[in-house]
């Protein structure tokens, strides 16, 4: 069942959205040599506590792993996709990537929104990988309009990121977000035609976010159960938003 919001609604996951920016925006600032992920996590916890938010991930029960997420943040540097633990062991050094994934719940409604961020200069390459995604994700972002299906979505994103020689991790995908941190329909980041392919219609809300390997589409998961890393070791981007579905176009919901 997808479930549809009002423009009240919308309003409500508007402000949820815009707290995930600017909590996001700050860890963006913080990022440089000498930072842990840990410090990240601090941060971003304290700025969720002062804005009377709760967080969207530290509790959320997962069945894969068999327990509840114990962070705020997911923060996954390199070759990790997403869901990678805050560690005061995990000192970022120039050169790397780290990719920063957040949610907050703020009366009833949920945000979520990821980015990837550059540990002072990086290699070209890993400016490519960037620069692509982020563009797969605005791509995808304009398809969002009623009357179009879901797959214009999917389908945009795979073809941008294809076509500049990445490929698309295929174990994990976006979703619909609302009231609940995960809700239907599920966003893949690819043309699958065991998933549904929905219309999309007004009030419609979806997490969008690519998750776009430098090397090869494979993934796995660590013995920490949460981790995901690509197969062949070579580096992801992340990037997400939500987006509202409306008469006026699409409206993304975390970013001003």
């Amino acid at each position: 069942m997808i479930t549809r919001k009002s423009p009240s609604e919308l309003e409500k996951m508007r402000r949820s959205g815009l707290l995930v920016y600017e909590i996001l925006h700050k860890l963006a600032e913080m990022v440089g040599e000498g930072i842990t992920t840990h410090d990240l996590e601090v941060t971003a916890e304290k700025m969720m506590k002062d804005a009377g938010a709760k967080p969207a991930f530290k509790g959320y029960y997962v069945p894969a792993a068999g327990s509840r997420y114990p962070f705020v943040l997911c923060t996954s540097v390199n070759h990790e996709i997403i869901h990678g633990l805050p560690s005061n062991k995990r000192v970022l050094k120039k050169g790397d990537l780290v990719k920063i994934d957040t949610g907050v719940e703020l009366n009833g409604y949920f945000g979520d929104s990821a980015l990837s961020v550059p540990v002072g200069e990086v290699s070209d390459s890993l400016c490519k990988l960037m620069r692509v995604t982020q563009e797969s994700l605005e791509l995808a972002i304009a398809q969002a309009r009623v009357g179009n299906r879901l797959f214009d979505i999917s389908g945009t994103v795979e073809k941008h990121v294809v076509s500049n020689g990445f490929s698309i991790v295929r174990e994990f995908v976006g979703h619909g977000i609302g009231t609940k941190l995960h809700e239907e329909p599920q966003v893949p980041n690819y043309v699958d035609r065991q998933h549904e392919n929905p219309r999309l219609k007004e009030g419609m809300v979806l997490a969008i976010e690519p998750m776009v390997n430098e090397g090869k589409p494979g993934s796995k998961v660590l013995s920490d159960r949460w981790t995901a890393v690509t197969t062949d070791g070579k580096c992801s981007a992340h990037f997400e938003h939500v987006v509202a579905i409306t008469a006026n176009g699409p409206w993304v919901l975390t970013r001003p």
